[in-house]
């Protein structure tokens, strides 16, 4: 038993007195990095339009996400080297600097330093949650936090982009930024003590787990080359009118390739059947989902006129079909025994793809499609909400007995790297359209196509899932979700 462990902990709650302040400290630091990845949909374009640099629209989400790679896989390492109260107090104040320089932004680039600040922040804060429930909750209690992490994504998702929309429409985008400080404050000073108890708890066992956190450092050595790599890339393509764009464009290529061979398995650039197509499949469905349901807030508020928290409406709904076809698959995937996983995967790919149609049509159609823009939302959402705990599960299948943490960040990498490639492409098209002259109405039909092709390709991809039998119930496959940006 750990040292200040209850001996009945077995019988007691996550918000029971030992556990409440942490439990609801961590929580609140989960929702609010949600809230902060989320938000910035709804207000992307205000935001880009008041500080003249829609040409970078796509790096408002891509510097978070590339960022927060290198920050999960950063601080995995130094939780274990300096100990989680000492990392936690710095993920704190990197996510608080990024958001102060996001707030006082007088230009995009000054903006993009803010994200990428908040991403490192906000990837290297939920290591530091993780590593406390490892060391503070007992094994009984575990799949409770865990289900509880689960609502602190869901309310962000279904509040936050309304609630950014209001905020930046009747005061300030700048706000959107502000108002999340008081939560971490609060966050901290109900987990301050409970980190510190956790820290002196790790002095105990220290050189075992010392030990343990050696092999990240060339992870993170990589991560840090892949970001820089993508960066190029990205960079390049937004001005690959200009030798200079084709340069770095390849550049990028160069540095990326090499770095992805290693981290993700072999065989996945070939497609191979098994895990390699399960993540070339999720990565590319994932790269489609959330580069659509961003560039859509674009579309809607400056081509079709639709103000801000209307179009945060249309995304929310989005996710509560997401929410409702998760459900729907753990039921049917108790009720098969797990038989009908590449089934499912398939079928939600393929509502996927009609959602992306429709959303295109939407666009096009002069007389506003709004109907089809929300009919597109909920279909695509509904599609990936059953794709992606599935994809999850089957990947996790596929891991070593003892290697499903590593299986894990696995399928968070390939997310969070996919998402951000995906939507710095279609920022690099914005810019070109830009460049070029075509307006932002060409930019965005030519990115929902690019999107369209992912979501084709992932299909194609699914068709070489292959599963390693049927498990009755695997707890991780069904505690996949939604994750923030």
């Amino acid at each position: 038993m750990e040292v200040g462990e209850p001996k009945n902990s077995n019988q007691i709650g996550i918000f029971d007195t030992p556990y409440r302040a942490l439990t609801i400290g961590i929580m609140l630091v989960l929702t609010t990095v949600a809230f902060e990845g989320l938000a910035i949909t709804t207000i992307a374009p205000k935001l880009a339009q008041s500080l003249q640099g829609i040409h970078l629209y796509g790096w408002i989400f891509s510097a978070f996400l590339l960022s927060q790679l290198v920050g999960t896989l950063f601080m995995g390492q130094q939780v274990d080297k300096r100990g989680v109260f000492t990392s936690m107090l710095v993920s704190f104040g990197i996510f608080v600097l990024g958001i102060v320089v996001a707030a006082f932004s007088f230009d995009m680039h000054m903006l993009i330093a803010g994200r990428v600040l908040q991403g490192f922040g906000a990837g290297a804060l939920i290591t530091c949650v993780y590593a406390s429930v490892t060391l503070r909750y007992p094994d009984a209690l575990r799949t409770q936090i865990l289900a509880a992490f689960s609502m602190a994504f869901v309310l962000p998702s279904l509040i936050g982009p309304y609630f950014a929309g209001l905020i930046a429409s009747y005061i300030s985008w700048r706000f959107v930024f502000w108002i999340v400080l008081p939560l971490l404050v609060l966050a901290l000073s109900l987990t301050f003590r409970s980190f510190r108890d956790l820290q002196l708890r790790q002095a105990l066992t220290g050189p075992a787990q010392t030990g343990s956190a050696q092999p990240a450092g060339p992870k993170v050595i990589r991560a840090i080359l892949l970001a820089i790599g993508t960066g190029l890339l990205l960079t390049g393509l937004g001005m690959i009118t200009d030798w200079k764009g084709i340069v770095l464009t390849f550049g990028g290529l160069f540095v990326m390739i090499p770095l992805l061979r290693k981290l993700l398995p072999i065989g996945t650039f070939s497609v191979k059947k098994g895990l390699p197509a399960t993540l070339v499949s999720r990565g590319l469905y994932v790269a489609c989902y959330f580069a659509t349901e961003s560039f859509v807030i674009l579309a809607l508020t400056e081509v079709k006129g639709v103000s801000a928290e209307f179009a945060g409406l249309l995304v929310a709904a989005g996710s509560l079909s997401w929410s409702a076809a998760a459900w729907l698959q753990a039921k049917l995937d108790a009720r098969d025994r797990g038989r009908g996983r590449k089934r499912r995967v398939m079928l939600g790919i393929g509502i996927m793809i009609a959602g992306t149609v429709l959303v295109i049509l939407g666009h096009i159609l002069s007389g506003g499609g709004i109907i089809l823009f929300l009919l597109s939302q909920l279909i695509t959402g509904f599609g990936v909400g059953l794709a992606n705990p599935t994809t999850g599960t089957i990947a996790l299948q596929h891991a070593e007995p003892g290697n499903e943490g590593e299986m894990s960040a696995t399928l968070q990498f390939v997310d969070s790297f996919c998402m951000g490639v995906s939507i710095g492409v279609s920022g690099a098209l914005i810019a070109l359209a830009e460049t070029l002259q075509w307006g932002i109405s060409a930019g965005v039909l030519i990115v929902l196509a690019l999107q369209l092709v992912f979501v084709l390709l992932s299909f194609l991809a699914s068709l070489r899932i292959t599963e390693l039998g049927h498990q009755e119930h695997h707890p991780m496959g069904h505690a996949q979700n939604k994750l923030p940006m």
